[in-house]
Formats: C-alpha cells, sequence, structure tokens
C-alpha cells in the first residue's frame, strides 16, 4: 500500500473566533506580511514567510469582517460590526483614523498608490475615503442594490468591483462617473473575489462555482464546479497555473488553472474554511477557518531561480523602507504572547 502524502501546514494560533479574512501584502524591502481578521474583534499581523506573529491592531468594539495592507505594508485597515473601519500604522500598531459608518463595514480596500480607502456593508453604499484628507466627508458612489460583501480597486484605481450577500453578480464601478460599467452574472452570491496580481483575471467564488473573468474586457474565462460549497478562491500569483478553494467542508483543494483537475486535497481545519489566499511570490498560500486558526501550506519546491525572480519583482517600485522601519517591524507593537508563533502541525490526506 502506498504511503500517505502528509501535508504539514504551518499553523499559526491567537485568535479567539472565526478567522473571516486574509491578505497579504506585496513583497517589500522586509518581507511580506499577512493580516487576518476574526470575529474576537483583533486583526493581527504576522510574517507571511514564517507565520510568526508581529502585533495586535486593538480598539474594534465588534467582529472584524476585513482587513488588508497597502502597497509597501506600511499602513493596515480594518472593517468592523461596531460601524467602523479604521487606519492603523503597521509598524506601531497605533489607530490613525476611524472613520464612521451607519451600519457594518463588511469590506475595505486601499487603492494600489494608498491614498484612498474604499469601504462597503450593510448600508449598501459604497465609500471612498482621502486618506490625505482623513477629515473630509467621503465620496459616495452609487447606491449598490445590495449588502456588500467584498470590494477591491483594479484598473490603476479607476476602476472598482463589489459584490453583494444577498444577490449574485459582481459589479464594476467607474471611479470618475461613480456609474456602473459592467456586471459580471453569478448564479449565487459571489463570497470571494480577487483581482490577479497581474491585473489580467478577477477571480470569483459564488456556490459550488469558481470562475475566471477577463479583467480587462470582462468575458468569463473559466468556470470549473467544486464539490462543496466554496467560500474563497485565489489564483497562483506568479505563473497563473493553478488556483486554491476553500469552504464548508474544511478541505483545501489545490486545482489546475487550465482544466480544473484537482491537484491535491490538504485537511487540517477543524471548521468550515472562510477565507484563502495566495501568497505574493505564489510558493505558499494561507487559509482561515471557523476553527478559529490560521494555516499556511507551501505550494511545492521552488528553484533558486524561482526564488531570484520573486525578489526581483518585488523590490521593483517599492518604496524605500529606512533600516529603523525594518527593525521596528520585526520587534513587533505588542509582547508577543506564548503559542502565537506559527506551528507545524502534520495531517495526512484522507
Amino acid at each position: 500500500m502506498d504511503k500517505k502524502r502528509v501535508a504539514v501546514p504551518l499553523v499559526c494560533h491567537g485568535h479567539s473566533r472565526p478567522v473571516v479574512d486574509l491578505f497579504y501584502s506585496p513583497i517589500t524591502p522586509d518581507g511580506f506580511f499577512l493580516i487576518s481578521a476574526s470575529k474576537d474583534s483583533s486583526p493581527m499581523l504576522r510574517n507571511g514567510e514564517t507565520g510568526d506573529w508581529v502585533g495586535t491592531f486593538e480598539g474594534h468594539k465588534g467582529a472584524v469582517w476585513s482587513c488588508c495592507l497597502d502597497t509597501n505594508a506600511l499602513h493596515a485597515a480594518s472593517g468592523s460590526a461596531d460601524f467602523t473601519a479604521k487606519i492603523w500604522d503597521a509598524i506601531s500598531g497605533d489607530e490613525l483614523h476611524s472613520f464612521e459608518h451607519k451600519h457594518i463595514v463588511r469590506a475595505c480596500a486601499f487603492s494600489e498608490d494608498t491614498n484612498f480607502l474604499l469601504t462597503g456593508g450593510v448600508e449598501k453604499i459604497l465609500r471612498i475615503y482621502d486618506l490625505n484628507r482623513p477629515d473630509a466627508s467621503p465620496r459616495e458612489v452609487d447606491k449598490t442594490p445590495g449588502s456588500v460583501r467584498t470590494v477591491a480597486w483594479l484598473h490603476s484605481d479607476q476602476t472598482i468591483l463589489s459584490s453583494c450577500t444577498d444577490m449574485g453578480g459582481v459589479r464594476l464601478w467607474d471611479v470618475r462617473t461613480g456609474g456602473v460599467v459592467r456586471s459580471l452574472e453569478t448564479k449565487s452570491p459571489v463570497t470571494s473575489a480577487e483581482v490577479s496580481q497581474d491585473g489580467r483575471y478577477i477571480t470569483t467564488a459564488d456556490g459550488f462555482t469558481v470562475k475566471f473573468w477577463d479583467a480587462n474586457h470582462f468575458g468569463l474565462v473559466k468556470s470549473y464546479n467544486m464539490p462543496c460549497t466554496v467560500e474563497s478562491a485565489s489564483l497562483e500569483p506568479k505563473f497563473g497555473y493553478k488556483f486554491i478553494a476553500g469552504g464548508e467542508d474544511m478541505w483545501l483543494r489545490v486545482f489546475d488553472f487550465y482544466t480544473g483537475e484537482e491537484i491535491a486535497c490538504n485537511k487540517g481545519h477543524h471548521g468550515p474554511v472562510h477565507c484563502v489566499r495566495f501568497s505574493p511570490g505564489g510558493e505558499s498560500y494561507a487559509s482561515g477557518s471557523e476553527d478559529g486558526t490560521i494555516r499556511i501550506w507551501q505550494t511545492g519546491p521552488t528553484t533558486l531561480d524561482d526564488v531570484e525572480t520573486v525578489s526581483a519583482n518585488g523590490l521593483t517600485g517599492k518604496a524605500n523602507v529606512t533600516a529603523d522601519d525594518v527593525s521596528r517591524k520585526i520587534e513587533g507593537f505588542h509582547i508577543a504572547d506564548e503559542g502565537r508563533t506559527g506551528q507545524k502541525e502534520e495531517v495526512a490526506n484522507a
């Protein structure tokens, strides 16, 4: 009998309630980082490669539904059930600004140039905040048809996308005019929408389906049926030849982008998987679950040439960060609690 292949994820403890959102920063001069949102009201920042806990952003008074980092991983943002979206200093952990809303904030996203924050939620309104004038009133985009579930920027911040919790489809909005320019139709509500790193594809998860859309012409490129209801999907960012999906059956599945064939299936979580994301270099991916843990999975061996390519690409066009910034981020902005570093756990594929 063949010996079962063993998946060995890094297991990141620390959250006391379900993990509902994950976001990787691009590669920066001091590495890349992973931020997580949880119903425990405390977003956490980690080293994206090792899973080591860097710090906790403390200040929300309700479940945190969404989180993100800006291009240089110097600022973080979070959206919460306490009716606020907050901006944080990702080095010190300090709260820089709190944007009041009239209902739960379910989604937030920094613009690529880091000057704006996009939010959406139960109010059915998309808001764009100018981070250079945080006290100014936000710009409100046309009212969405339902409660907002996901938001993202694309086309060099000229377009925004959103999906709703109570109806299918993804709507694309022209930032300049504030009007809908296109709708991508799905049968079920879109629970995850990701713009690929190269800007070519929009990856969506709705019900039992993962779809890939042309981000420039908006046509449907691929559509694959999944073995269970999936809540999140992510496309490998470097070559785009595979994607991951996770959902209610607690398994993490890897698929071939071109054929839809299942390449790998890993189990480790003890509750439904709410979010999956590839790291910026594609060498690993992270999953967040109802069980309150984050697991970081390796996608396979990477050649030296691959590593050099990722590093070179990651450093291109990034802002300079001082040595003091690097050392402060490594030190963390809180004393790390015991058990909040990544730990390896062996889990056999069934």
